[in-house]
């Protein structure tokens, strides 16, 4: 059942507020450019000769497992090690949030991004390439904490969701940009890959300058004790000169915040958060689980193991991310208008589809030192690309912008926290994990996966609220209380004693 509206403020479209969106979502171009670059440099020669020599070995075995070409537990650590540094790093940002505000913490990410950015383009050795890697970690964990909550608040509710998924539309953009750049810096011997690694500088360099242009969102500064600043903030976003019910919503929001000395064990302990922490976490772990980074992850060397060349798996990773770029318009135009409920159930069933046929055609046709039939490669790769643009503009944009507007402002930035640490963790678990998995499982990995979408599409389903349209700080009045499972956890104990 789709929430009432109710009370909503007086706010335009403006282009402060878009271009401060857009600006602030190319931390999702630097997360999706690392998405891509990985899987990519991974699979070119040069790279690996230079980092992973037993990896290449592998590769060129003519009677090598299909399976097992890349298993390598140091080859997953060159791609997980960036995301066990997120973990750790959002935790610090979410401090940075609440005690500097959401743009000082963008501006931390890019130059965390761009230390790490250097030491990776310039590695001579597996240990500075791993250093690398977790600065970046660091740039993703502060970047990836603070865009969606800066989005989510200087937006209104009636444009929040499709300028948030701006956020994932940029990281599909990223994703497709490091593969086109894989695909033409393998032939350039035998420096490529630091080109490859090198270009992610350039959407740090843009987030670090675009953000002296982009104003504080209104909730952070009047949370720091800037009024006026605050005032003056929410009149520039929102369009309007009328904005004092607005204001006193966040006020009100602000003192009951500034009553909270530990927000993660109040956000633990009291019961009426349980229902956000444990949506707003769970829609992250699912989005991992979808199976999409075994996709965006390893798109090339995932091809390479069915039978297609080098420079086909490339292209095909290409493909592959062009789709995903432009599937998540569907979610820019689309989010705010049909709802979150019914995009992420629609694709639950897409993606299940595709998933299960790809595990079939594995199953039947790739065994050990084969190469699967050319009609049933394409196949799969077609396939590979409608579950893809089924993620695009579902679980990828949702499962971001969902959990950056359920939480009440108290345990805004911890709650968010939870769920960009669960991602970074259950990301860093299948980064490291995948290539075995593959080795061992075989054609059987599509259907774990398969089985997961099943759990995920019933969540929607049966316990997820629906959030469109509902003003950031009016969610417990509207959505909480009102949902036929979760209502029960918001009780007026519970409410007293968060003003206590």
């Amino acid at each position: 059942m789709a929430p009432s509206t109710g009370r909503n403020f007086p706010a335009k479209l403006t282009k402060q507020v878009v271009l401060c969106s857009l600006i602030a979502a190319f931390g999702g171009l630097m997360f999706g450019y690392d998405i891509g670059i990985s899987g990519g440099v991974t699979s070119i020669d040069d790279f690996l000769l230079e980092f992973f020599p037993s990896v290449y070995e592998k590769k060129h075995r003519a009677k090598e497992n299909n399976y097992c070409k890349y298993d390598n537990q140091l080859l997953q650590l060159f791609t997980s090690s960036l995301y066990l540094a997120a973990v750790v790093c959002s935790w610090a940002a979410a401090f940075c949030c609440k005690k500097f505000g959401r743009k000082r913490t963008m501006q931390m990410a890019a130059a965390f991004f761009l230390v790490g950015v250097v030491l990776n383009a310039a590695s001579v050795n597996l240990y500075m390439l791993i250093a690398g890697r977790i600065c970046l970690g660091a740039g993703i964990g502060f970047g990836n904490q603070a865009v969606p909550l800066f989005i989510s608040e200087i937006a209104s509710a009636q444009y929040r969701g499709g300028l948030n998924v701006c956020f994932q539309m940029l990281i599909t953009i990223g994703i497709l940009i490091a593969n086109v750049v894989n695909y033409f810096t393998s032939n350039i011997h035998p420096y490529g890959w630091r080109i490859s690694l090198g270009g992610a500088g350039f959407p740090a360099i843009f987030l670090g300058l675009g953000s002296l242009l982009i104003v504080e969102t209104p909730s952070s500064l009047i949370e720091r004790g800037k009024t006026e600043e605050g005032i003056k903030a929410l009149k520039t976003t929102r369009g309007v000169e009328d904005v004092q019910k607005e204001y006193e919503e966040i006020v009100k929001a602000t003192e009951t915040a500034n009553k909270i000395k530990h927000p993660f064990r109040n956000l633990i302990m009291k019961r009426s958060s349980w229902p956000q922490l444990f949506c707003g976490t769970i829609l992250q772990v699912f989005q991992q689980f979808t199976g999409i980074n075994i996709i965006m992850f390893y798109a090339p060397v995932l091809f390479q193991t069915m039978g297609l060349g080098a420079d086909a798996s490339l292209l095909s990773a290409v493909v592959t991310g062009s789709i995903n770029s432009v599937s998540t318009l569907v979610a820019v135009f689309g989010v705010d208008k049909f709802g979150r409920r019914k995009l992420l159930i629609q694709a639950a069933v897409q993606m299940l589809i595709s998933q299960v046929f790809v595990g079939a055609i594995l199953k039947q046709h790739l065994k050990t030192t084969n190469a699967i039939p050319m009609p049933y490669a394409y196949l799969t790769v077609f396939l590979i690309c409608v579950f893809v643009m089924g993620f695009a503009w579902s679980w990828g944009p949702l499962g971001w912008l969902i959990p950056s507007e359920i939480f009440p402002l108290e345990t805004r930035p911890a709650g968010f926290f939870f769920a960009v640490s669960s991602n970074m963790i259950c990301t860093f678990i299948i980064a490291q994990a995948f290539l075995t998995m593959l080795c061992q499982m075989r054609s059987g990995i599509f259907f774990f996966f398969a089985a997961w979408i099943v759990v995920m599409g019933s969540f929607a389903v049966f316990l997820l609220p629906e959030t469109k349209g509902v003003p950031i700080d009016e969610m417990n009045e509207q959505v909480w209380k009102k949902h036929w499972f979760w209502h029960r956890f918001i009780k007026p104990e519970d409410e007293q004693q968060a003003k206590c």
